[in-house]
């Protein structure tokens, strides 16, 4: 099978594993990923990426001149995607900037232009309800009408898919999957003995941005509930509400109880969910039902869950978005924004670690099972064997 992925997303070749482990699942599949020649990532002028070409015999990244350097929606390519096209010949063509992409209107014309009757796939994270307005209406409505298939990174992404009127086939399945190999249990006593972490101290470890949608102000109030527990605050990330941490930690008087610790590289971030006693993701749901033309976030799926869970570290989440689907039943959920009910599931595994290690090792098997490159891999290539499948019947 030949399969051609289209995304910014594959700039960074750590994000590559996934499909680099889908083109070794079985001898006769290639893996194409085209990315854009030159991007700025976050749109911030004096960082321009200027992407290489890799060739691993049966997965390679081609880097193709692009058209908008910094809006995923607006991306598309230039005429050499056409003789890569013409020279390839995909089956599959999936282009990973969601349903009102540009590419993947350009994938859908060249496709039949060039007579490849390859299948038409996209993928999207958008998990909130919306309405267009004319014309970007009209062009979601041309990209579900020949698509062939639609993988969500999330539940609520493919319900809200069904809303807008699709009814070809949707799969759920994560952008990137989890690296078992970097993310597993390993003690780490030099750092911890670095970061002033005592045997006795139960870590509450919280890993992404300081802003009020990712929950981090409910979990210092749920702190604020039991300071007579013998906890920790690992906090690992930046952020604007960065000086109000520090703010609350003075006033509070815990300021030995905090680590705050500058953004390291993701390679380096098992060392630090390693410290952890259990990993919080109190996210928090900011749309407006009422205004569905406004901007809001609802968490799109939380990757540090998985990652603290391969290290068996027992997670705790809010109910926000696709959390509650990536936990399952092996880690603790609690209503977003509830602060006494997160300070109950601290102390559930503050005061039970024998809760604390069915978890962390509940949440590992999940992990292992349903979230790595491979497991991840295996569920794409099924999706796209049954798209091509219908074709043959």
């Amino acid at each position: 099978m030949k399969i051609l992925v289209a995304s910014h997303t594959y700039i960074v070749d750590l994000n590559c594993e996934k499909l680099r482990t889908l083109a070794n699942l079985e001898p006769n599949i290639q893996v194409t990923v085209v990315v854009p020649q030159r991007w700025i990532p976050g749109g911030v002028q004096n960082k321009i990426i200027e992407t290489q070409f890799r060739d691993e015999g049966n997965f390679r990244v081609v880097p193709i001149n692009n058209f908008s350097q910094n809006h995923q929606g607006l991306l598309t390519f230039g005429t050499d995607l056409i003789s890569l096209l013409q020279e390839f010949k995909p089956q599959i063509i999936q282009v990973e900037q969601g349903s009102r992409g540009l590419a993947h209107s350009q994938m859908i014309i060249l496709n039949k232009i060039l007579g490849l009757k390859a299948k038409n796939i996209f993928f999207t994270w958008w998990n909130i309800p919306y309405k267009l307005k004319f014309p970007v209406s009209l062009l979601e409505n041309y990209n579900l009408k020949y698509s062939h298939g639609i993988i969500s990174g999330n539940q609520d992404g493919a319900e809200i898919l069904r809303q807008q009127g699709y009814t070809g086939s949707i799969k759920v399945i994560p952008q990137l999957g989890v690296d078992e190999t970097l993310f597993k249990p390993q003690y780490q006593p030099e750092l911890s003995q670095k970061l002033g972490i005592k045997p006795e101290d139960f870590v509450v470890g919280f890993v992404g941005r300081f802003v009020p949608e990712k929950g981090i102000l409910t979990l210092l109030k749920s702190l604020d509930l039991i300071p007579e527990k013998q906890w920790k605050l690992l906090l690992l990330g930046r952020g604007n509400l960065q000086s109000e941490i520090i703010k609350w930690a003075a006033d509070k008087r815990f300021q030995e109880r905090l680590i705050l610790v500058e953004s390291v590289p993701h390679n380096q971030v098992y060392q630090y969910i390693n410290l952890m006693n259990t990993l919080v993701l109190p996210s928090e749901t900011t749309y407006n039902l009422k205004n569905l033309t406004s901007v809001g976030w609802k968490e799109q799926f939380g990757h540090v869950l998985i990652e603290a869970m391969a290290c068996k570290i027992p997670v705790i989440g809010s109910d926000s978005g696709e959390i509650p689907y990536v936990i399952g039943d092996a880690g603790l959920i609690f209503p977003e924004g509830d602060a006494g009910a997160l300070a109950n599931c601290l102390v559930k595994l503050i005061d039970h670690p024998e809760v604390a290690q069915k978890f962390a090792e509940m949440g590992y098997q999940r992990a292992i099972a349903k979230y790595t490159n491979k497991a991840l891999a295996k569920e794409q290539l099924d999706f796209y064997q049954q798209l091509v499948m219908v074709n043959q019947e």
